[in-house]
């Protein structure tokens, strides 16, 4: 049984992951630690009430270094010395929206395609995320050789409420293609970012393709 910890779990991507994951087989899916700055999300009261236990909830603000100690102390507690197989950094802020930013990362922190997404604003959003890339890249050169695995992932234009109505995917379908995607990573894919896979979108009109395939950094 996999243990899961997913930052940003009070609404969007966070809470569709939470979700997808109670709906996994216990004997794949064990413990799952789901962190938001506040508790007082009624859907995530849901989903950890509903999940008889599995879902444990930490309060966690990611900007603020001394609520990230405690989280994770409260997180090595509640596994009891097992030890985390997976942590999904999903959570996300900024300055001019008061919901965050929902997200692994994005294929507009690519700069090997900046050239595709010049038509949208945000240049400090591309940025962050760019440098969520580097960051990625960094861990994992700096820590392959103790076994760990890391990863990018781009979660396609949801749904949500930073994403709009007018996106592509549901958060729902997000979830379930970040998971696979994380369920399939191997080692020797370390420090590498990736694409969900829709079906009928590999070759779609315009900058959004969800293709499967590695983005360039």
């Amino acid at each position: 049984m996999a243990s899961y910890l997913v930052t940003g779990c009070s609404r969007g991507l966070g809470l569709a992951l939470i979700t997808r994951l109670t709906s996994l087989p216990k004997t794949e899916v064990g413990t799952i630690i789901a962190t938001a700055r506040r508790d007082n999300s009624p859907r995530l009261k849901e989903v950890v009430d509903a999940s008889s236990g599995r879902v444990q909830l930490i309060n966690l603000d990611v900007t603020d270094l001394e609520s990230v100690n405690e989280a994770a102390s409260v997180a090595e507690s509640r596994l009891q010395g097992k030890g985390l197989d997976y942590l999904i950094n999903n959570a996300g802020v900024t300055d001019w929206s008061p919901t965050g930013v929902e997200g692994i990362s994005t294929i507009l922190g690519s700069m090997a395609m900046a050239d595709s997404f010049q038509a949208l604003p945000s240049p400090a959003y591309k940025i962050s995320k760019a440098a969520l890339n580097m960051l990625t890249v960094q861990y994992a050169n700096q820590y392959s050789s103790e076994g760990f695995t890391f990863v990018g992932i781009s979660p396609g234009w949801l749904r949500t409420d930073l994403g709009s109505a007018r996106a592509h995917l549901s958060v729902e379908t997000g979830a379930e293609k970040v998971l696979e995607v994380i369920q399939r990573v191997t080692p020797d894919q370390n420090g590498k970012f990736f694409n969900i896979h829709i079906p009928g979108w590999e070759a779609a009109e315009g900058a959004d393709q969800y293709d499967g395939k590695e983005i360039p950094w």
